[in-house]
């Protein structure tokens, strides 16, 4: 199976806000860990915090996490402005479209951001949303066995 993200850029700093609404984007579905956060640290980077501040300008934001221990969801949802889902179980889309649905949008107005080609992008396009995939937040302090799943994966993407 091959996947084509519509963006795939270095990390979510590279995401150009501007063209997202112009697009007529308004909720920015966003993976946690890897993407908004270091995996497992249960705290945001400030610089990541600053730029969140700035997307809630003109975007809804929600965490879409398939992590599903419950004290880590809660630890996330008590620092963060914006709503976090847990055990998403992506690339599923039932939890993810019934939030859309409760937002009263349509797809074509949400945008789906993660590091993983086959939980967040295939859910994106499972959904009929946008899908944009970035690189780790933490690439540069990641072990060896974790670049090489990441590349491994990456092989699913479409050029």
């Amino acid at each position: 199976m091959r996947i084509k993200p519509d963006y795939n850029l270095k990390n979510i700093y590279e995401i150009d806000l501007d063209e997202l609404k112009s697009i007529g984007i308004k909720l920015i579905m966003f993976d946690l860990d890897s993407t908004l956060m270091v995996s497992k640290s249960g705290k945001y980077l400030p610089e990541t915090l600053d730029w969140l501040n700035k997307v809630q300008n003109d975007f809804k934001i929600v965490v879409v996490s398939n992590n599903n221990r419950c004290e880590y969801i809660d630890n996330v949802r008590s620092i963060s402005d914006f709503d976090v889902l847990g055990s998403c179980a992506k690339p599923d889309i039932t939890i993810i479209r019934d939030y859309i649905d409760n937002c009263n949008l349509n797809v074509n107005e949400c945008v789906m951001v993660g590091d993983r080609p086959l939980t967040d992008i295939l859910c994106g396009k499972r959904l009929g949303c946008k899908t944009i995939l970035v690189g780790s937040i933490n690439a540069e302090n990641e072990g060896l066995p974790t670049r090489f799943v990441r590349w491994l994966e990456r092989l699913t993407i479409k050029h």
